[in-house]
């Protein structure tokens, strides 16, 4: 019998609970106007049912007879606590994300309540228990503040059904931070604090328990964790580095909060939770920068940047913009490219409360006359020419045009430069212009050789190159790459089992360039310190396991993505160099080398140049790949395959020069002096 009557209490509690959740549900999803006015009525509601129960409770009476001056002193009470909970905003915090201040502000609201009905009954001397305002408080707190804490817990319980479980690595100020605001949204859910702090550990905070790392393991499996997300916006390098490689086994994908340089520059906030940066993979801690080196080409002076729309040239511009030139400009032939880093570097200057005057300029570096134009007009003291073509296989597929990009720009720029007598002009190079396999490193190390040729010369110019690997997140860089096809589902793509390349963050690289433009004495090589190389199917793996996958053949855990292997694509080598030979020098800066090479002789370079342009002209390729590998050394002899126009024409491929002065015999006599 008593077990049947508490099946029927359980079954009827259910019920109850079902109508709660189905009413609170349908006044979750009413419009916002309708819901405050409902739930000002069921506030009322409460106040009324509270004064009831606090006259009748004390005297034990279940019938009450109230007279004129004690319903007035009701209505009297209604009025008013309508209007104190409308004045104290009770209607305008959101229930669903209510916190500390709304909770004052019910018990602010309750009280005052209270007094206006003590103060009623006080004056009207009206006939009620003297217990009724402290019972009368008691219930409006459980009532109001219960209804609202009751929906709030509905609208979580709904959230956490769909909710991500996630952990948050970091319990210092910035993990406090991450975990107020991931209260707020409905992607996840924070089941606990890890640190590897061990006077952190066994604590609790907001609730959470501050764990272990090695406990993360078995958390995983307990509360089916997808994500663990990062906030250790102040480590170095390479104690992110371990971290990570501490998590690159576990089936969860790792994100992270930005870095502690970007949350003071206001450029990030904590709770933009984003992926695993490749230089928390592959960087180091950043070399602090020579604020004299940066200071010596930039502070005060007229800066142009070529190329400014482009991914080392945005970078550029805003790094000189913090070194306080006096005036920067910027050209770019891409009207867009020029318009978003304009607008990029104008909110820049808005934050930062500092404004350096600039001029957007279209237009490109082969025109010369156009060139020094800007130079004189402007009265330019340094430039950084980063203007050029840099995707290998879209140069081999447009010869001429690449190599009369990125040769010829460069020629027009210097010798505008050189007429003008621009202090500085520094060449943003690559690694690829080192023993070149392809037209795109074949024509920036002829590029370069025309900046050393130039400075056999006595002009006032002083000109200089930077060169490095690739650059991490740089547009056509096989980082988004990959993280696009990780998105997809993969496969994701290789070029080759062993190719490796260089890296380096766009940040560092830039602010590497600024510093070795200031150490140029004339016709200096400088080159980066790139690190060890990185193999790139190592890189694909980490990546796809950060992401919370498996490579290969899916698990009862993780899903598995395929790594495939397309080959290398055309003008691509598996290993790149960054320097010619052996030979090389410090410059006082750890980071920055200096390359004794050979070079050509100006006269040289000039009767190259002037052959070039003519197969440039003609569109003959296979004449541009002779002058160049003459010019270049490690250039072998590049069989032309992919250019466009001669595989339509039917001429790629073919042995035989394009037009006989450009036969081997001809032009090597050029370059024996």
């Amino acid at each position: 019998m008593v077990k049947k009557a508490g099946v029927r209490l359980l079954q009827a509690g259910a019920s109850v609970w079902h109508c709660v959740r189905d009413a609170t549900g349908k006044l979750v999803e009413l419009p916002r106007n309708i819901k405050q006015a409902v739930v000002l009525l069921i506030d009322m509601g409460f106040v009324a049912g509270a004064m009831w129960v606090a006259v009748v409770y004390p005297s034990g009476i279940t019938s009450v007879q109230l007279g004129v001056v004690e319903l007035a002193c009701a209505v009297l009470t209604l009025v008013a606590s309508a209007i104190i909970f409308l004045r104290l905003g009770l209607y305008r915090a959101v229930i669903r994300f209510m916190g500390q201040q709304a909770i004052w502000a019910i018990i602010t609201a309750a009280s005052y309540s209270t007094l206006v009905l003590g103060a009623a009954v006080f004056f009207t001397r009206a006939d009620v228990p003297r217990a009724l305002p402290f019972v009368y408080w008691a219930l409006v707190m459980f009532s109001v503040g219960g209804s609202r804490l009751v929906v709030r817990a509905y609208y979580q319980s709904k959230l956490r059904s769909s909710s991500k479980n996630v952990l948050i690595y970091g319990a210092g100020e910035s993990g406090r931070q991450l975990l107020t605001a991931l209260h707020h949204g409905e992607q996840y859910r924070v089941v606990a604090f890890v640190d590897d702090d061990p006077q952190s550990q066994h604590s609790v905070i907001n609730g959470l328990q501050v764990v272990n790392p090695r406990d993360i393991e078995r958390l995983i499996q307990e509360h089916s964790i997808t994500q663990v997300l990062l906030a250790i916006p102040s480590a170095t390098h390479d104690r992110r580095r371990e971290i990570i490689n501490s998590l690159v086994g576990l089936p969860v994908h790792v994100r992270t909060v930005p870095k502690i340089s970007e949350l003071v520059s206001g450029v990030a906030s904590v709770n933009q939770i984003q992926d695993i940066d490749l230089d928390d993979l592959l960087g180091r801690d950043p070399v602090p920068p020579h604020p004299e080196l940066i200071d010596r080409c930039i502070t005060d002076k007229v800066v142009m940047v070529t190329g400014a729309g482009g991914s080392i040239g945005a970078e550029l511009c805003r790094q000189i913009l913090a070194a306080g030139p006096r005036e920067l400009i910027l050209l770019d032939s891409s009207e867009y490219a020029l318009y978003s880093i304009e607008r990029e570097l104008k909110e820049l200057q808005a934050r930062g409360g500092h404004y350096v005057e600039m001029a957007c300029l279209l237009g490109s570096v082969r025109d010369q006359r156009r060139l020094e134009t800007i130079f004189r007009t402007f009265s330019v003291q340094t430039v950084y020419h980063a203007a050029a073509y840099k995707h290998v296989p879209m140069v081999e597929y447009n010869v001429a045009e690449g190599v009369a990009n990125n040769v010829f720009g460069t020629w027009h720029a210097a010798e505008a430069a050189r007429k003008a007598r621009v202090e500085t002009f520094v060449l943003i190079s690559t690694d690829k212009a080192v023993r070149p396999t392809n037209i795109m490193g074949a024509s920036k190390r002829f590029a370069e050789l025309i900046l050393q040729g130039l400075a056999q010369e006595e002009v006032g110019t002083r000109f200089c190159m930077v060169r490095f690997g690739n650059v991490l997140g740089s547009s056509g860089s096989v980082v988004p790459l990959f993280r696009e096809q990780i998105e997809n589902g993969g496969p994701v793509t290789v070029t080759h089992p062993e190719v490796s390349r260089y890296f380096m963050s766009i940040q560092e690289a830039a602010q590497l360039v600024l510093q070795a433009g200031a150490m140029g004495t004339g016709g200096d090589v400088f080159v980066l310190d790139m690190g060890e190389p990185v193999q790139i199917v190592d890189l694909a793996k980490r990546m796809i396991r950060l992401s919370g996958h498996e490579v290969g053949s899916r698990t009862p855990s993780r899903s598995g993505l395929d790594i495939e292997f397309i080959g290398l694509r055309p003008g691509e080598k598996l290993h790149e160099e960054l320097l010619l030979g052996t030979s090389v020098s410090g410059t006082g800066h750890p980071m920055i080398m200096r390359a004794e090479e050979e070079s050509l002789t100006y006269d040289e370079v000039m009767s190259a140049l002037k052959t070039l342009m003519t197969c440039c002209d003609r569109l003959d390729c296979r004449g541009i790949t002779e002058i160049l590998a003459a010019a270049v050394s490690g250039f072998a002899r590049h069989e032309i395959r992919h250019d466009h126009l001669w595989v339509k024409q039917g001429r790629a491929g073919r042995r035989a020069a394009a037009i006989p002065e450009l036969s081997d015999s001809n032009v090597k006599p050029l370059f024996t002096g």
